[in-house]
């Protein structure tokens, strides 16, 4: 039988405790990184930030203010800062220190929620490593906890870290807020796309739309100029709301062939983009963004993706309100299910599975 270790890499926090060099894996190409390329630029304007209390006002004048600010972040940028969005600060604090807490636990209580079956088989849920697809993919530095939230009935508790005892019911707390903020935004974004109905985007996820939580964990690398955190991709889902590290930065947008640099911002705000769903429901109106992860060879970093999804049997596909003569289709239709599956072979390869979606 063929030797396929190479499917299950070492947890890179393991991996960042006994090495003084990245392992050829983790190595990105040299075109990549020459100039030191991984270091990013600075942004040329500060991150668009939505005031989402003021965006939601009843005040029509306050609102259209903000949903001036929406509509340039979305087709400028694909990303934005949320402010006021009624989450305490408290249970943002709470929640990063579990999960702090969880990827400081010895190996052994951390396998406990491993997402490989005996040892080999690689599933979405559970601690560990993005699924390797071959043997030449170029891995990142990154362990994450990744958790299916809802439907709430789909949600495998084998998974959720029972230590510390807190994390179950924080991160309920957390994703019940979070729905909230997802909601406003989306329905102010269906207005600046002059739907019907403010729940013009919200109606496309189906019955049973799914919110998938991801912590993300980055242990200080001893090369960040070799090595991403995460490598270049944007999401597939509708749309993300990411709770940052306050005092490590490492994100980066790509925009007119220049990666830019998000810096840590203090006061929890939440960071908002575009998933590539939201992209075709839009019909191309808005944009999801291309981002990745730097390292620090200093310091850990840790954050916390929440991921809006559709039904996993729903069609993705523009809005019919957004399509006519004039105004033809112009992405295919994929049922989520399907989008899912390519977007992660896509980003094996270092691709986007909505290049090949465009009509």
């Amino acid at each position: 039988m063929a030797d396929e270790s190479w499917r299950v890499p070492s947890l890179v926090q393991e991996l960042a405790a006994t090495v003084q060099e990245p392992p050829s894996r983790y190595l990105i190409p040299e075109q990549d990184r020459r100039d030191g390329q991984l270091a990013g630029a600075e942004m040329p304007e500060p991150v668009p930030t939505i005031d989402l209390q003021r965006l939601l006002a009843s005040d029509d004048d306050y609102a259209d203010e903000e949903a001036t600010k929406l509509r340039s972040a979305l087709q400028s940028w694909g990303f934005f800062l949320v402010t006021e969005h009624g989450i305490e600060s408290s249970l943002m604090d709470s929640l990063v220190a579990a999960s702090r807490e969880f990827f400081r636990k010895p190996l052994q209580e951390k396998q406990a929620y491993s997402n490989l079956i005996e040892g080999k088989h690689w599933q979405l849920e559970g601690y560990g490593n993005e699924q390797v697809y071959t043997q030449d993919q170029i891995l990142d530095w990154c362990d994450r906890l990744h958790l299916r939230v809802e439907p709430e009935d789909e949600r495998n508790m084998d998974r959720w870290p029972g230590h510390p005892e807190s994390f179950r019911g924080l991160l309920h707390e957390y994703s019940q807020s979070c729905k909230r903020v997802k909601d406003g935004i989306l329905r102010a974004t269906a207005r600046l796309l002059e739907l019907d109905d403010d729940d013009g985007i919200i109606g496309q996820f189906g019955d049973r739309g799914s919110i998938n939580a991801r912590f993300n964990y980055y242990p200080a690398c001893p090369r960040p100029d070799l090595v991403l955190g995460v490598s270049p991709h944007n999401d597939a889902c509708v749309l993300t709301l990411l709770l940052a590290d306050e005092h490590v930065g490492g994100l980066q947008f790509h925009r007119d062939g220049t990666w830019y640099c998000v810096p840590p911002v203090h006061g929890r705000p939440l960071l908002v983009n575009v998933g590539g769903s939201l992209e075709i429901m839009s019909n191309g109106a808005f944009k999801s963004p291309v981002h990745r992860v730097v390292t620090n060879s200093q310091k850990e970093r840790v954050s916390l993706a929440m991921f809006y999804a559709t039904d996993l049997e729903k069609q993705v596909q523009p809005i019919a309100e957004l399509v006519d003569e004039k105004h033809p289709a112009r992405y295919k239709k994929i049922k989520y299910r399907d989008l899912m599956a390519a977007h992660y072979e896509y980003f094996s390869r270092r691709g986007r599975v909505i290049e090949s979606l465009k009509v």
